[in-house]
Order: structure tokens, then C-alpha cells, then sequence
């Protein structure tokens, strides 16, 4: 089964204790201190649209971009609801496309820890490159090496709601550096009956120095590399890292 398939009926059931508001705060103070306050800005995986919509709600003109069809459903339906004029594409981030450049793209909750080859994530941020405008800004996280080693590897997780409970199953391998999610959902149906599925889910652990290597090869200068969303210096013990990186290369030779 392709993965966010039937997790995209759940995704904001399990994910409601997110901080999208944190991030969404940590996301425009960086951009408005850049100078960006307004104008197109890219949500690289943008999922159910969480984020997304608060972006827009603080005055941003949003684009969506996501793999799954059924996560885009559900964004679509709170795009309706709020009344708002979000663009939504469903694409591939290894090889999307807009009609234009944009101001910023962010790309948050690990999405680029899906890709899971090193050449597919530089390609990913040459495309960032290509779409950004002069000058404009790269914001992003990816889980570290440490958090898919000690704090997911082999590990195992539940939980059980009313509306229904997963079992999340944890199988890292340290050669690849590859984390594999195997995912059992039980979904409350009428009468009390419960309907199984499953979903495997894969990601890929890389070190900061690779990350930003591929950020230089892509064209893009690092401005700041901080842990989570705290605006504090990485340590060894960091589970995320929040990148800022800068398109740099358009205005050479004007």
C-alpha cells in the first residue's frame, strides 16, 4: 500500500499535539527579518495543508505541493472551509514544477527525510534553487542521525483513541541509514468493529555535513542551522535540525 493512503484519513487525528503554530511563528519571524512579509511562498510536502493555511492566514500567497492525492483531499477541504485561495499541485518534490519563481519554500515535519537518495535530495534542493527568486529563502528541517539511531531504531510505538489506534514499528538500518515505518492502523467502523490496514513508510538518515554540502553543490548559501524550532545551537543530541539557506546565484554579473 502507498504510503499517506489510509494514514491521510488519521494524519491530523494523531498529529494534533504537532506544534504547526510554533513552527508557522518560527517560519514568518525568519522570513519578515529577511524582508519577506509578503508575496508566493512554497509548502514542499505540504501534506493535510496544516501549515499551509496558517501561512496564508498571516498574509502569504500559498502554494502546496504534495505527493499524495489523498493528503491534498483534506487540504483542499480546509483550503474550502477557510475561504482561502490556496494552489495546490500534486507533484513529486524530486521533479516539481510551478509557473513561476517564489519568494521562499519551506518544507517542514521531516518531509525530505523521504528521500531517500542522496542524489534525489540534491536534486530536490537544485530545483528549490532554480524556483526561488533572487535572494529568496530556503526553510527547512530534517531528523538527525541521532534520532533515528537511539530514539526510533528498533523501537516501538501505540496508541488508542476512540476513533481508533496504530501500532508503529521502527527498523533502522545503520549501513543505509534507512529507517523503516511499518505502520498498523485499526479503524473503529459501526457496531464496534475494527477495519486493519497497514502502511510502510521509509526514511533516510543524513549528517549535517552532507546536508549541507548538497545545499552548496545546489547553488544555495547556509545562513543558520539551529535545533528544532528553538533558534538555539545544534547539539549531539538534537532530533531536528531547522536549515535557512539563501538563493544566491541570479544576480551575478548584473
Amino acid at each position: 500500500m502507498d504510503a499517506y493512503t489510509v494514514f491521510a484519513e488519521i494524519y491530523d487525528l494523531f498529529m494534533e499535539e504537532t506544534p504547526y503554530q510554533e513552527w508557522c511563528a518560527y517560519l514568518t519571524d525568519y522570513l519578515k527579518k529577511n524582508g519577506i512579509a509578503d508575496g508566493l511562498v512554497l509548502d514542499l510536502g505540504c501534506g493535510t495543508g496544516t501549515l499551509t493555511t496558517l501561512l496564508a492566514e498571516k498574509g502569504y500567497d500559498m502554494i502546496g505541493v504534495d505527493l499524495s492525492e489523498d493528503m491534498l483531499d483534506r487540504a483542499l477541504e480546509k483550503r474550502d472551509s477557510a475561504g482561502q485561495d490556496i494552489l495546490y499541485l500534486c507533484q513529486d518534490m524530486c521533479s516539481f514544477e510551478l509557473y513561476g519563481t517564489v519568494r521562499a519554500v519551506v518544507c517542514v515535519c521531516d518531509s525530505l527525510n523521504y528521500v531517500t537518495e542522496e542524489a534525489d535530495l540534491l536534486q530536490v534542493f537544485k530545483l528549490v534553487n532554480n524556483y526561488l527568486d533572487p535572494g529568496g529563502l530556503f526553510l527547512f528541517d530534517m531528523n538527525t542521525l541521532y534520532k533515528y539511531q537511539v530514539l526510533l531504531g528498533d523501537h516501538v510505538f501505540a496508541e488508542n483513541r476512540d476513533e481508533g489506534s496504530f501500532i508503529w514499528e521502527n527498523h533502522y538500518d545503520p549501513e543505509q541509514q534507512i529507517n523503516e515505518y511499518a505502520m498498523t492502523f485499526y479503524l473503529r467502523e459501526e457496531h464496534d468493529k475494527y477495519q486493519r490496514f497497514e502502511e510502510y513508510h521509509y526514511q533516510r538518515a543524513y549528517t549535517r555535513e552532507t546536508i549541507e554540502r548538497l545545499l552548496r553543490e545546489a547553488g544555495l548559501e547556509l545562513l543558520s542551522v539551529y535545533d528544532d524550532y528553538s533558534g538555539r545551537p545544534p547539539g549531539e543530541q538534537s532530533e531536528r535540525l531547522c536549515f535557512a539557506a539563501r538563493e544566491c546565484t541570479k544576480n551575478r554579473g548584473r
